[in-house]
C-alpha cells in the first residue's frame, strides 16, 4: 500500500470524529481490562483498536444477546459488505472498514470469529483441551492477530505469540465465569476432563455447584494459561516500543483475572472473581515502568496447532503497513480530545 493510499483524507477523518467516539465508548462500557490497557497504547494503534473492538463487541452482542437461527451467518454477509467498500449504516462497521482496509487484515480472520460466535449459537460441545484451543483460537487469538497487524507487525514467529497471548486470555475468562456460563447452559471446560474427576458434565449444567472437581479442573486450565503467558513474552519484545507497554498491559491484567480465581480456591462458581481496580492500576503502572527489551529476532517456536490456520493467512502479506500521517500532529491530538470528551460526558449522564 503506498503512503498516499495510506493516509486518510481530511474530510473523511473529520467526518469520522462520532465513529471513533462511539466506538472508544463501546469499548469503555463493555471492558474494564481491556479499556485499561489500551490506555497506554500510542494513538495511531490505540484508535484502530478501539474499532475492532466495537466491530467484535457488536458481533458477539448480535448472537448472545439477539442470536437467533441465522444470527451468525447475517454476520458474515455483513463481513463480506464490509470488506467490499459498502459497510452498514453503524459507526462500528465504517470505522471497523478503514481498519481491515488500512491494515490489509485478511477476512479469513475475523470470519473465523464469528465462526466460534457461531459455536456458540449452535451449543458446540467442547470435549477436550484441544477443542477449547479451537474455540479459542477463533474467539480471541483472531483478536490478537488483528492487533499484531494493526501495530504493524507481520511476522509469522510474532503472530504465533499474539495467538499465543490471545489463547491464554480467553483460558482466563473461561476460569473466571465458570459459574456465570454454566447458568446460561454452556461449559468451556473440557468435558474429559470432568468425567476424568467423576463429575458428569451435563449433571453440572443442570445444578451448577462449586466441588473440588470443579476446582482441580479451573486450575487445570489455568496452569495452561500460564503457559502460554510465559510463551508470549518473547513476541511481545518483538513489537514496536511504544506498542509493548500496553501488551505487557494486557497480559498482566488478564493474568491476574486467573490469579484472582486461584485466591478464591478456584471458586468461581460461587461468584465471578473480579480484579480490583487498585490493583489493576498498579499493574498498569508496573506495565509502562516496566521496559520490555527489544527483540529484532523471535525463536520460530510453532503455534499451536488450533492457531497455525490464522497465521497461514497472512503469510502471504509480509510487508509493513505504513503509518498514517493524517493522524498525526493537530488532527491526531484533536481526535484524542473529541474522543475523552464524548467519554466525560456519557460517564456524566450514567452516574446522573
Amino acid at each position: 500500500m503506498s503512503e498516499t493510499m495510506a493516509a486518510i483524507p481530511l474530510a473523511e477523518t473529520v467526518a469520522g470524529l462520532d465513529d471513533a467516539a462511539a466506538c472508544a465508548a463501546m469499548i469503555r462500557g463493555g471492558s474494564k481490562s481491556f479499556h485499561a490497557a489500551s490506555l497506554v497504547l500510542p494513538r495511531r494503534v490505540r484508535l484502530p483498536a478501539y474499532a475492532l473492538y466495537a466491530f467484535c463487541r457488536l458481533a458477539d452482542d448480535a448472537v448472545d444477546l439477539r442470536g437467533g437461527p441465522g444470527a451468525a451467518a447475517r454476520l458474515l454477509d455483513r463481513l463480506g459488505r464490509l470488506y467490499a467498500g459498502k459497510p452498514q449504516a453503524h459507526p462500528a462497521d465504517r470505522a471497523f472498514a478503514e481498519v481491515v482496509q488500512r491494515h490489509r487484515i485478511p477476512m479469513d480472520i475475523p470470519a473465523a470469529l464469528i465462526e466460534g460466535l457461531a459455536w456458540d449459537e449452535a451449543g458446540r460441545r467442547f470435549e477436550t483441551l484441544r477443542d477449547v484451543e479451537d474455540y479459542s483460537a477463533r474467539v480471541a487469538a483472531t483478536v490478537g492477530v488483528m492487533m499484531t497487524l494493526i501495530m504493524g507487525e507481520r511476522r509469522p514467529e510474532v503472530l504465533a505469540r499474539a495467538c499465543d497471548l490471545g489463547t491464554a486470555m480467553q483460558l482466563s475468562n473461561i476460569a473466571r465465569d465458570v459459574g456465570e456460563d454454566a447458568r446460561a447452559g454452556r461449559l468451556y471446560l473440557p468435558r474429559a476432563w470432568l468425567r476424568a474427576e467423576g463429575l458428569e458434565p451435563d449433571a453440572f449444567l443442570a445444578a451448577p455447584v462449586f466441588s473440588p472437581a470443579i476446582g482441580r479442573a479451573t486450575a487445570r486450565l489455568l496452569d495452561h494459561a500460564e503457559m502460554l503467558y510465559a510463551r508470549a513474552l518473547p513476541g511481545i519484545a518483538a513489537l514496536p516500543w511504544d506498542c509493548r507497554p500496553g501488551i505487557s498491559a494486557a497480559r498482566l491484567l488478564y493474568r491476574e483475572i486467573g490469579r484472582e480465581v486461584a485466591r478464591r480456591g478456584y471458586n468461581s462458581v460461587l461468584s465471578r472473581a473480579v480484579v480490583p481496580g487498585r490493583r489493576k492500576a498498579r499493574l498498569l503502572a508496573a506495565a509502562v515502568a516496566t521496559t520490555v527489551p527489544p527483540a529484532r529476532r523471535v525463536r520460530a517456536q510453532p503455534p499451536l496447532p488450533a492457531n497455525a490456520f490464522l497465521i497461514d493467512a497472512v503469510a502471504d502479506t509480509d510487508a509493513m503497513v505504513p503509518e498514517a500521517p493524517a493522524l498525526e500532529g493537530r488532527l491526531g491530538r484533536a481526535l484524542d480530545i473529541f474522543v475523552t470528551a464524548s467519554l466525560n460526558v456519557s460517564n456524566q449522564r450514567t452516574r446522573s
